[in-house]
Order: structure tokens, then sequence, then C-alpha cells
């Protein structure tokens, strides 16, 4: 999951900062859970460093009753300086304000609000107008602003947004998500067939990459729920979830998911089109070694054509002596054999030959 964590992390820290995401592309090397506390240490600096002006006009805004303060904020500040503002208040009296602005200006603002006050604000807020700021900004398509307020709402308010929003903004939604412990309760509330649905819309708008990365912050058994409708998508909507994988090198979210399908679903993976692309297999082979997936990878080549299983054996064939003698030490480890020896025997002579003098393979014979 880290790639698509990653991913997320660099394009929330973009959108605090003003940047486009490609011109934080040097952050891709750093471990997900560090861009986090990056973009917390850069959100802190960033409102606590705000003039002391917005402290006096906090102060004067309290002074003014709700509906005065919220033309002021309207027509005077704008959807930034409010929002700014708003974080300087009590969260029970930024509350009464946002009561009596229009919608899509709290929409507007909530992108700029100081994400510590969020909770706070949140659950003073009437749910009625809670529901429909949602709906706004899904609207506006800032699913990054969403992914920030989701995990603050209550089960009643999901309830009642999640009919309200497309699909596909559910699935960039999850993917920015910035509380993943509530993501699960999110999947429980849509039910099986809104999840189907929504997992149809990951083809249907390009989004494997967000459903990927739903599906890796769920528990176990949710996870397995998403993998199994995957698996059941139509041929040519699956194999463009492959090709995208193998495009954007997200092997590593892919293949737990794949280890998890009944037999009969891993079959449908197996015969695929883009699993008799050589490119293809060179690529997951490689993502494999690096990875050390061998267990969830290995599942899958057994039902691969045997033509796939060739190439799959003549890549592994050409791995360094230290990458062949690390797959067969975690083979050993996690007792693959029954799965790695077929391959062997689809290598050539010089393949065979080194897989045998693999020290790891010497301690599995004289055991």
């Amino acid at each position: 999951m880290d790639t698509l964590r990653n991913r997320a992390e660099t394009e929330k820290i973009a959108a605090l900062l003003g940047e486009e995401p490609q011109r934080l592309d040097f952050l891709g090397t750093l471990p997900a859970e560090d861009l986090r506390r990056l973009r917390e240490q850069a959100s802190a600096a960033l409102f606590d460093g705000q003039p002391e002006m917005l402290d006096r006009i906090a102060k004067a805004t309290r002074l003014v009753p709700a509906a005065v303060a919220a033309a002021i904020s309207q027509k005077a500040l704008g959807p930034r300086l409010a929002a700014a503002v708003a974080g300087r208040l009590e969260p029970a009296r930024a509350a009464d304000i946002i009561d009596k602005l229009p919608v899509a200006f709290t929409a507007e603002s909530c992108a700029h609000l100081d994400p510590r006050r969020i909770s706070g604000i949140v659950d003073r807020l009437d749910e009625d107008l809670t529901v429909r700021i949602a709906v706004a900004l899904a609207e506006r398509g800032d699913h990054l602003t969403m992914g920030r307020f989701v995990g603050h709402l209550r089960d009643s308010a999901l309830e009642r947004i999640l009919p309200q929003i497309p699909d596909a903004a559910v699935l960039r939604t999850g993917y920015a998500v910035d509380m993943p412990q509530r993501l699960g309760r999110v999947v429980e509330l849509m039910g099986e067939e809104r999840l189907e649905q929504v997992i149809g819309a990951a083809s249907a708008h390009g989004l494997w990459p967000e459903a990927l990365a739903v599906a890796g912050l769920v528990s176990g058994e949710q996870r397995a729920r998403i993998a199994s409708l995957a698996a059941r998508r139509p041929q040519d909507e699956l194999d463009s979830l492959v090709r995208t994988v193998a495009a954007q090198d997200l092997w590593e979210s892919l293949l737990p998911l794949v280890a998890l399908l009944e037999a009969e679903e891993r079959r449908a993976v197996a015969v695929l089109p883009s699993l008799r692309d050589g490119d293809v297999l060179e690529r997951v082979v490689q993502a494999v070694v690096a990875t050390a997936l061998w267990a969830e990878f290995l599942p899958l080549v057994e039902l691969l054509p045997e033509d796939s299983r060739t190439t799959v054996a003549a890549a592994a064939a050409r791995l360094t002596d230290a990458e062949l003698d690390a797959l067969a030490r975690e083979v050993d480890k996690q007792d693959l054999w029954d799965l790695v020896l077929p391959l062997v025997e689809l290598m050539d002579d010089e393949g065979r030959q080194r897989i045998f003098a693999l020290p790891a393979f010497q301690d599995q014979r004289t055991t």
C-alpha cells in the first residue's frame, strides 16, 4: 500500500501548499507515514503562523450576532479568510456562523479550514446542514477536503450522504481519507449492491488505483469482499485493472487481493489477456522480487496458461544469484516448493542448474 498512500499524501501536501503534485515528485521515495507527519507539521506551521490580524477579526466577530458575522464573512472576508477566522473561534460560535452562510460558500471555505478544528465544528453543526455541505463538496469535485472531513461524520449523516454522491466520488474520497479507521464503517454502510456499483465505477472512470487504495485500508473481511466483487467484473474491465497495475507498478497492492480470492475467481484472473503479455509478466516478476510477495503470486502462477508460466519461469531464471537465493529461502520458509518446482521444470538447463546450486535448495534436498 505504500505507493498509493504515498501518492495520496503527496497530493494532500501539494493542496496544502497550493502546488501542483508533480512538483513534489521528489517525495515519492519517502515512507507514507513520514509524509503524513510532514503534512501535519506543515499544516500546524501554516495555521499557527497566521497574522495577529485574524485574532482581532475573530474577537470582533464575537461581539455581533451570528447573522451579521456571516454577512461580513461572505461579503468582506471571502472563503479563505473566513475559514482562517473560523479556526480562531470557539467551535460552537463557528458553527453558529456557518449555519447562517450559504452552503456553497461554506463548501468552498472548508478546503481552507484548520484540520485540527474540524471535529469540534462538525460535532456542533445541524446534521441537515452537514449533509448539504458534503453534497456540495462532491459537486465541486473537492475530494481531498471530503477525505479530510468524512472521518468526523456521524453514521446517521453518512447514511444520508452516501446515496446522494456519485460512485466515483466515493472512491476518490476513500482514497483521500484522513482517518482510514473509519473507512470500514463507510463500506459497511454502503451495503453489497452499492459496493458493487462503486467497484464498477473504478473501471468506468479509470479509478482502479483509488479502488486498490480503499481495499488496502479496510479490514481483512471487507478486503476479501472487494477483491471478490472486482474478480466478478467482465473480463475487459478486469483486464484494464491488471494493465493499470502494470503501467503504474502497483503489484504490491493487487497481489495480496488476488491471494484472497476463491479458486474459481483466481482462475478468472489467470486467463486474462494481459497475463499473456510478456512485458506485463516480466514486470510482475520484478515487483514480486522487490516486495517478496511470492506467497501471494505463486498460487496465481499455478493457474496461468502454460505459455505464461513459461514466461514467468524464464524471467525467474534470469534473476541474480542473490535474488534467486532470496526467492528460494522465502519459498522454503512458507513451504511453497510444490508451487515452485513445476516452474523450475519449465526453465532451460542453465536456469535449472542455477536453482539446484542454490544454498537454500541444497538445504531443502537434505531435509
